[in-house]
């Protein structure tokens, strides 16, 4: 092993390196005052820049987690390096050579996995684009780029590069440069053979993956030839340094553009970015053979520094892939300050295809905002129901309700809210804007708690409330439909699989008692019953954990452990609760409708007024529905 680094090779790299140039890699700093910078913080999950850091020190320290140090401690924690792999990291950087107390000058082999990692591949990089600009084979791989608009430049821009289609060309690469077959197995860019570790990439399209540090990580590969029996595109596995998950392909090259526009465009592919970049949109991203998701958020929000006015577009396929893509990343959408939107080009085409048809102004003109996101994942959702029955529109109000819910400018909340009513077909407009009011108003309770009680232990932070218990009468259950309700919330979080899927289709406004919606609610957001038939601890564990607070947090533990009334517990007793809570719903909203009709009567538009008496028998012949065939009507 190499012995301790020098003392004196430890400072002069401290004071070679500015910490806030080493932090800017990873977050955007804006001016906090006193000659200190802010930002969102790295290590923890906040929507207010707590993390600061002091050029002049040299220490960074974040007043939300409490996490601290110099610039070496910072590259240790964000990069999860040993303090040696971070004085390497960084000395290599600022050209400076290190020394060792034990054994002199460090050897190559001597150093980090994750040095030597990130050094194999730099190599590997430099490797195959030198193929691709000098070897007579790769000409399949120029001419696929130049079909798809990319010359030499762009392809040096980006670093494409080509894996020759040998066994071992790369492995004999490295060896010669001092590695070790184990670490080329784990780098990833080996893999285990007959006769020792043999080129994982061969005969592809290469595209070097980068951390927002701007190391090569890992690789994306193209197939290119028939033969190639393997997947069209091939990814570096996950390894030490390579987290599919955790990388964005771009990133390196759009950080400062989306930092300073506060704008970052998603798409789907390597040729995609390469496209946008070209044609003018240089903060185009894209995700490595993944989904978007969690860990590709935090780092767009540091980039954003969750500027409300920040925008996030999606671009994706016009098909069913396409638009599934884009329901799952709005799940995540409310982990945003940004404003998010999609955009689709026409005929379905990607943003390369579109810069070749259309050239690179109608690229830069895809990605002007369009649709809000909410909007397009409210009129897939809407789609699936069938809106000429009552328990189609009541189904689609439940999922739409959420979504609606969700949009962070009260303002357009409400007029949205007009909007869904009609789309859905629902008269009573108020009844809609009240629901997705109170869905809101119980997802600020809970997000505006903080995780640790108030002011999570942020020094001179705000000071918060502690969201109030739901209002309204005192639970009675010598009242049938209390009683009810809560034997189908116990079957709901005991027994999920007796009343899944029907009871994710039921609102929370089917639960008289607040505290009973408020629980009805929490199992929504922890993934609905249907989730619960799959992993029960897991399941309860969520529910829990998204109650709005310790009152209603406690009554999910009552639920769950209370035992239920009736001794034989099978889906024919789970179908009488379904079915009394929908009944007495239905029988609710029946009077509603006839509070309406009345007012129509008296004056009312006639065409209005044929529409409620229409609801009104649908409704009635639902009702009757349920109490002639039970379950079977839901």
């Amino acid at each position: 092993m190499a012995g301790r680094i020098n003392d004196e090779d430890v400072k002069a790299v401290r004071d070679a390196v500015p910490i806030d140039a080493v932090v800017s890699e990873y977050l955007q700093l804006r001016n906090a005052g006193g000659g200190n910078l802010k930002g969102l913080c790295p290590f923890h999950d906040e929507k207010s820049p707590s993390f600061q850091v002091s050029p002049s020190k040299g220490l960074f320290h974040c007043f939300g987690c409490q996490e601290g140090g110099d610039v070496l401690t910072f590259v240790m924690k964000v990069d999860h390096l040993s303090f040696s792999e971070s004085v390497e990291r960084l000395a290599a950087g600022a050209g400076i050579t290190l020394r060792y107390e034990e054994g002199g000058y460090n050897p190559g082999h001597q150093r980090g996995e994750r040095i030597r990692l990130v050094e194999a591949h730099k190599l590997a990089a430099q490797f195959y684009t030198e193929q691709l600009d000098t070897s007579a084979e790769a000409e399949t791989g120029r001419l696929f780029l130049a079909e798809r608009g990319f010359d030499q430049a762009a392809a040096a821009h980006f670093g494409v590069g080509y894996s020759p289609q040998g066994f071992e060309n790369l492995v004999r690469f490295l060896r010669g440069k001092g590695f070790s077959d184990k670490e080329m197995l784990l780098s990833g860019l080996a893999q285990e053979g007959r006769r020792g570790p043999m080129d994982r990439f061969r005969g592809r399209l290469m595209w070097p993956i980068r951390d927002i540090g701007g190391d090569v990580v890992g690789f994306g590969a193209r197939k290119l030839y028939e033969s190639d029996n393997g997947p069209k595109y091939l990814n570096t596995p996950d390894t030490a340094i390579y987290r599919k998950s955790q990388v964005l392909y771009g990133i390196d090259l759009a950080k400062k553009e989306i930092a300073k526009a506060s704008r970052a465009v998603v798409v789907e592919g390597y040729t995609d970015v390469m496209a946008c970049h070209l044609a003018g949109v240089p903060t185009a991203i894209a995700t490595c053979g993944t989904a978007f998701g969690g860990d590709h958020i935090k780092i767009l929000r540091r980039l954003l520094m969750d500027n409300g006015s920040a925008r996030v577009i999606f671009t994706f396929d016009g098909d069913a892939a396409g638009q599934k893509a884009a329901l799952r990343a709005f799940e995540d959408d409310q982990k945003f300050a940004a404003e998010t939107y999609i955009a689709i080009a026409p005929d379905g085409m990607d943003p390369c295809e579109l810069r070749l048809a259309k050239g690179e102004d109608a690229v830069r003109d895809l990605v002007q905002p369009r649709t809000p996101l909410f909007e397009f994942a409210l009129r897939q959702i809407v789609r699936r129901y069938d809106l000429d029955t009552p328990g189609g529109r009541a189904a689609a109000l439940d999922e739409a309700g959420p979504v609606v819910a969700r949009i962070k400018n009260t303002g357009a909340q409400h007029e949205v809210a007009v909007q869904l009513a009609g789309m859905l077909g629902i008269l009573d407009t108020q009844f809609v804007v009240k629901r997705i009011a109170q869905l809101a108003r119980w997802a600020r309770d809970k997000g505006g708690r903080p995780p640790n009680g108030p002011a999570a232990g942020r020094p001179g932070g705000p000071q918060y409330a502690a969201p109030a218990v739901p209002s309204g009468p005192a639970l009675n259950l010598r009242s049938p439909a209390h009683r009810t309700e809560r034997e189908l919330l116990k079957l709901a979080l005991q027994r999920p699989e007796l009343v899944s899927p029907a009871f994710d289709a039921y609102g929370a406004d089917e639960f008289t008692a607040p505290p009973y919606a408020a629980v009805r609610i929490a199992i929504e957001e922890a993934g609905g019953a249907e989730a619960g038939t799959q992993d029960g601890p897991d399941y309860l564990a969520r529910v829990r954990e998204a109650a709005p607070d310790d009152t209603i947090r406690a009554m999910v533990t009552e639920l769950a452990v209370e035992q239920i009334l009736r001794k034989t517990v099978d889906e024919l007793y789970a179908g009488i609760q379904l079915v009394h809570v929908r009944l007495r719903a239905v029988d609710r909203r029946i009077g509603d409708i006839q509070s309406t009709l009345a007012r129509l009567s008296s004056g009312g538009d006639p065409a209005q007024l044929a529409a409620v008496q229409n609801e009104l028998w649908v409704m009635q012949q639902y009702a009757q529905a349920l109490r002639e065939r039970g379950a079977d009507a839901l």
